[in-house]
């Protein structure tokens, strides 16, 4: 069975699924923006891991190059 509105009824009916439709274009908007930031943050992480990584590699061999230097004057 069909319904008939009446006008103000159906006024109502088309406000509200506009009001909806911004809602959730909106929503949508934000569910955007936070997968961004999210994969910005892990890209981030990642980079100061492998950065992290590398300066204790150059560390390291800048410890060992300094002892093989001062045995070789030594020498």
């Amino acid at each position: 069975m069909t319904q008939t509105y009446s006008r103000p009824r159906q006024q109502a009916e088309i406000a509200f699924a506009q009001a909806q439709s911004k809602f959730l274009t909106r929503a949508r908007a934000l569910d955007e923006l936070d997968a961004i930031a999210d994969a910005r943050k892990e890209k981030t992480l990642g980079l100061r891991k492998a950065r992290l990584a590398k300066e204790l590699e150059d560390r390291a061999g800048a410890t060992t190059t300094a002892s093989a230097t001062k045995r070789s004057k030594k020498a």
